[in-house]
C-alpha cells in the first residue's frame, strides 16, 4: 500500500531499502530521541527491518512502514510508519524520521498529515496517536501543526542511550477539526 502527498511518495519498505535505512538509523542527529540506538553494522539494521518486512504478509496487518521519497528528486528522505490496534478501539500510532538535510522544510508535517489522513480515511480509525520525547521540540511542533493535541505525559518511559526520558502523548480523533 503506497501513499502520496503533494511533494512526497510513501512506498512500503523492501530489502532494496536496507542501505538507505541503515544510513538513516546511523545518523546521530536522528538517534537523539530514538529508542533503537545506532546500529553497530548493517546486519543490525537488517534484523530491525526483517520483522517489518515479514509483517507485510500478516492478516490482519498490524503495522506499515514506508520509505519517504521526494517526488521531484526521487531521493530517499526518511521513514514513516503506523501501528494499528486491530481491535474495537480502532487506534493507530504514527511515527516518522527524516534525514536532517530535510528538516525545517515542512516534510515532517506533510508526512504526519498524510499518515493521519490515511488512518481516518483508509483504516477507519477512531484515533491516531503519537509519542514524542518531551525534549524533542521539533517533533512536538510537527504534531501540533498536524492537528494533534497533547493529551498527557508518560514519565520515564523511553530508554534512550542508557537514560529514561519522559514522553508526551499526542492524539487526534476522527471528529476533531483538521
Amino acid at each position: 500500500m503506497d501513499l502520496e502527498s503533494s511533494r512526497l511518495k510513501f512506498v512500503e519498505i523492501s530489502w532494496d531499502d536496507l542501505e538507505d535505512i541503515h544510513r538513516l538509523h546511523s545518523l546521530p542527529e536522528v538517534d537523539e530521541f530514538n529508542t533503537l540506538g545506532i546500529p553497530g553494522n548493517i546486519e543490525d539494521t537488517k534484523e530491525i527491518i526483517r520483522t517489518l518486512i515479514e509483517g507485510q504478509t500478516e492478516t490482519p496487518r498490524k503495522s506499515y512502514t514506508w520509505k519517504i521519497v521526494n517526488k521531484e528528486t526521487n531521493e530517499f528522505i526518511g521513514l514513516a510508519g503506523m501501528k494499528l490496534s486491530c481491535d474495537k478501539f480502532r487506534l493507530g500510532e504514527i511515527y516518522y524520521k527524516l534525514i536532517p538535510g530535510y528538516w525545517y522544510k515542512g516534510y515532517a508535517t506533510e508526512t504526519a498529515k498524510t499518515l493521519i489522513k490515511q488512518g481516518f480515511e483508509y483504516f477507519h480509525l477512531h484515533k491516531v496517536e503519537a509519542g514524542v520525547a518531551t525534549g524533542n521540540t521539533r517533533s512536538i511542533k510537527v504534531l501540533e501543526k498536524a492537528g494533534m493535541i497533547r493529551e498527557g505525559l508518560r514519565r520515564k518511559i523511553l530508554p534512550v542511550r542508557g537514560k529514561w526520558m519522559d514522553n508526551y502523548h499526542y492524539a487526534i480523533v476522527e471528529d476533531d477539526p483538521r
